[in-house]
């Protein structure tokens, strides 16, 4: 259960658009937007209220005062409640979590008794240098974990009782199954930007990674940007009852639509929308145009560039349209490109993105538009892409509807490059460990083939285009999701139920 707390907010969708405050400075004043909190709600804690120990690994480390995220959080981490909250990147969300597990941990105890798992090795080293500079006089040993790094010195950190481990999933499932890594002391687990988990990939991972939970009582926390029903049906395989906590503050936006723009070059706009949604991810989305030939021609960028998508537009025959709709039922379509009359009637479950590739010329067009996610309590996303003419447009629309759009900027080529590396190294591992042995060995015959086609630039394009090749088979199908619960039948009138995760592997 939650209770919400709203101060004079034009709307209950909106979100603050004030900067974020850099970690553990001192904090602006409250936006007056939606705030939710657990019912059972802990009072808030400032830095002279904490533990001595981390008191005093926190002034240590420099902090002058809590951030929000941290005041409200840390009370539910050392209480030892479960906890899911919604939270983004400079929020000072990574010391809401550290500084309490930090707390918790007995140095005497060798072995891993937190286990924090992360999206991409750089998160990791991140979590890493913020756990050793607030631990740096705890005795607490940390180790980050991450693929495309040899093994040494993560075995001898396992060895010597490494107390808390970050790690991607696939390192960390790699560990475990090697039997270098045992969760047997485990007290905490944090799946630390959930959403952006998924979108890599990782969730088989996950799942392989539950059957290694002990079976003890241990607590777990969840931390995500957006949580749109793939987010919470992962948080129901991984925490238990858990408590929900949102700050207004920190420009969180709980269980409904958040509304972004970015500015892009009118040229440009094609590539752009490439590079948002190689960056997203999405599961499934909508792409929004205002006219036909535009539909046409955003679904032929996006087919070049190996997205699953189709048009829909009022120029396709009966059949053809027909066709596109049986695909979108049926979960085959993953990117639909349409106009607001061409999508009229159309629902896709679980979508989590509405993307306009240009703000509608009717203002109604846009809440239509964007209504088509954040169904049923869930969480989505809004994105626009506008040029400086069309920036005043959307402004205007914002204005009318009281809606806070966020600005976001565009990534670059050498981000889209790093997440796109990942992503496939991601994918490339998992399918590796699912070859048997023999299957193994039959890859080494390859491994001279490799070497030498690495040393040279010119036949460096050949594993280029394996690479390229499986990157674009991979975009025809959307990232592995946690799947909807099963239907229970219904229940004798009068029987009372009882809530049982399965698969959490622990007693309460």
């Amino acid at each position: 259960m939650k209770k919400q707390r709203k101060a004079a907010s034009p709307s209950s969708d909106s979100e603050s658009t004030a900067e974020e405050q850099p970690a553990n400075s001192e904090a602006s004043p409250e936006a007056d937007t939606l705030e939710v909190s657990p019912e059972n709600e802990l009072p808030e804690i400032q830095l002279e209220d904490l533990p001595d120990r981390a008191r005093r690994a926190a002034e240590n480390a420099g902090w002058k005062s809590l951030m929000p995220v941290q005041s409200r959080a840390i009370p539910y981490v050392l209480a030892g409640r479960d906890l899911l909250v919604q939270s983004r990147t400079g929020s000072g969300k990574t010391g809401a979590f550290l500084l309490p597990i930090l707390e918790r941990l007995d140095p005497e105890r060798r072995g891993c008794q937190a286990l924090i798992m992360v999206p991409t090795r750089e998160l990791a080293r991140q979590v890493e240098q913020e756990a050793l500079t607030l631990g740096a006089e705890l005795g607490v040993r940390t180790i980050a974990v991450f693929g495309g790094v040899g093994y040494g010195a993560q075995l001898k950190a396992f060895r010597e009782g490494a107390h808390l481990v970050i790690g991607t999933p696939g390192r960390l499932l790699d560990h475990l199954i090697k039997r270098s890594l045992s969760l047997e002391n485990l007290d905490v687990l944090v799946l630390d930007e959930a959403d952006h988990m998924l979108s890599m990939g990782f969730y088989p991972d996950m799942k392989r990674i539950q059957a290694f939970l002990p079976r003890h009582r241990f607590n777990a926390y969840l931390f995500s940007a957006t949580f749109p029903p793939h987010v919470m049906r992962l948080a129901g395989e991984f925490l238990l009852d858990p408590d929900l906590l949102s700050l207004s503050r920190d420009h969180v936006h709980v269980l409904n639509t958040e509304h972004v723009f970015y500015p892009v070059p009118d040229m440009d706009k094609d590539r752009c929308l490439v590079r948002i949604l190689e960056k997203e991810n999405p599961a499934s989305a909508i792409v929004f145009c205002n006219t036909k030939s535009q539909v046409n021609f955003v679904a032929i960028v996006l087919q070049r560039f190996g997205f699953d998508a189709d048009a829909l537009s009022s120029e396709l025959s009966q059949r053809e349209r027909d066709n596109v709709l049986r695909r979108v039922r049926e979960g085959r379509l993953r990117f639909l490109v349409a106009t607001d009359v061409a999508a009229r009637g159309i629902d896709i479950p679980d979508l989590s993105h509405v993307i306009q590739y240009e703000p509608p010329e009717d203002p109604e067009s846009y809440i239509h538009r964007a209504g088509r996610t954040g169904r049923a309590g869930a969480g989505g996303q809004a994105i626009t892409l506008v040029d400086l003419r069309e920036r005043i447009r959307l402004e205007r629309i914002a204005r009318r509807y009281k809606i806070d759009i966020l600005e976001r900027e565009l990534p670059d080529d050498e981000e889209i490059a790093t997440i796109v590396s990942e992503r496939v190294t991601v994918l490339l591992e998992s399918r590796l460990r699912q070859r048997d042995a023999v299957e193994q060995e039959r890859l080494q015959r390859f491994l001279p083939l490799v070497r030498s086609l690495g040393d040279n630039d010119e036949e460096g394009a050949l594993l280029a285009l394996l690479l390229d090749d499986f990157y674009q088979f991979s975009l025809h199908a959307p990232p592995p999701q946690p799947p909807p619960p099963p239907q229970a039948p219904p229940k004798p009138k009068g029987q009372g139920s009882r809530r049982r995760r399965g698969g959490r592997g622990r007693k309460r």
